[in-house]
């Protein structure tokens, strides 16, 4: 009896391992189904806001060059449809309308909304030198991951991009700091900073104002990349180009809605991930270099815009008057309870590192 009794129970603990054996099978196969089924999910079409210009390289080169690349890696389960010219949104609403869904994807400036990104703004600062826009893009790529500020988590960022250096065009030549003192000139964000600092009046708007505005002699410069004296066309307004390295950088991003992206399958999302870090270093990097060239070479040969070397000893004047931007960086950042000094020193190391990469 004792022996029909061990034999049931033997008998039986086999029995349950072919269940959970054959039952682990089905979980597996079951599991295989569903990662099939979502990687023939039904297509998406998502929104980009972006306030750009419908012929400018940011529409044609970044915007759709990203989307047909996201759309490719995909193979078609992923399509962006593009809205230039803030078609959708307006330059400053860009950001909060991903975040709210009123677009799926932005496009934009951070420092169209100041305040909102303070430990960013690190990447701003005035006094820090850029070689060109593939330094300052990659800065600012590797330098957000790095730190992952609070301030970014409320969406998905899939890349940062820079400008590089910016530069002042006006209506009369800028020499010397006398010759800014009491201009008005188009500045946004951290830039209005510095442009106070040196004496000038700052004015708050969009690129997609400028123009008119310089037109009108509402505003009488702006602080900016080259690129926009032939994108947005401002040589047309401007007479002069002070060349400025030391005072400017900007960050645009590429941003998607949380939700959006979390309703996506983790293929999907590996694959967009994947074309973030290879579209960023082929395309997006060096964007504001080709532009800036290329619109340096039709100011001065088109319209005629003069350039201007400021001297020496003035650049040294001008240098001297930023330090303090970044030391008060640092204390608003420390009062907030913000890592400011680690930012700052994440920009300068990351600046010294690709300025000697990217010549």
């Amino acid at each position: 009896m004792q022996k029909r009794k061990s034999f049931n129970l033997l008998l039986g603990i086999a029995f349950l391992c072919v269940v959970l054996l054959f039952s682990g099978c089905s979980f597996h196969a079951a599991s295989g189904e569903k990662q099939n089924m979502d990687l023939t999910m039904k297509p998406v079409d998502l929104k980009l806001a972006h306030f750009f210009p419908a012929a400018h390289p940011a529409e044609k080169e970044l915007a759709q060059g990203w989307a047909n690349a996201v759309n490719n890696a995909t193979k078609g389960q992923v399509t962006i449809t593009s809205y230039p010219g803030e078609t959708l949104l307006a330059a400053a609403e860009i950001y909060d309308g991903v975040v709210t869904g009123i677009a799926d994807v932005g496009l934009s400036c951070f420092s169209y909304t100041r305040g909102r990104f303070p430990l960013l703004e690190a990447f701003e600062l005035p006094g820090i030198l850029y070689k060109n826009s593939k330094v300052a893009s990659k800065v600012a790529n590797e330098g957000i991951e790095k730190l992952n500020p609070e301030e970014i988590q409320d969406t998905k960022l899939m890349m940062v991009l820079a400008t590089g250096s910016g530069d002042l065009f006006t209506k009369i030549p800028i020499r010397n700091l006398k010759d800014l003192e009491g201009l008005e000139i188009r500045a946004t964000g951290l830039s209005a900073k510095t442009v106070r600092a040196l004496g000038a009046i700052p004015v708050a708007m969009p690129q997609s104002e400028a123009y008119e505005a310089l037109a009108k002699g509402v505003v009488k410069g702006n602080l900016s990349p080259i690129e926009v004296l032939q994108g947005w066309r401002h040589a047309e307004v401007t007479d002069y180009l002070t060349i400025t390295p030391f005072l400017y950088n900007t960050l645009f991003f590429v941003t998607m809605n949380l939700d959006v992206w979390n309703s996506l399958p983790i293929e999907i999302q590996a694959a967009i991930e994947e074309v973030n870090t290879t579209f960023h270093e082929d395309v997006a990097m060096d964007l504001w270099d080709k532009q800036n060239e290329s619109a340096l070479k039709y100011a001065v040969e088109e319209t005629g815009i003069k350039v201007i070397d400021l001297s020496d000893e003035e650049t040294t004047k001008w240098m001297l008057m930023m330090e303090p931007i970044q030391d008060e960086f640092i204390a608003d950042m420390e009062e907030a309870g913000l890592p400011g000094e680690k930012a700052l020193d994440t920009v300068k190391q990351l600046a010294a590192q690709y300025n000697e990469m990217y010549r």
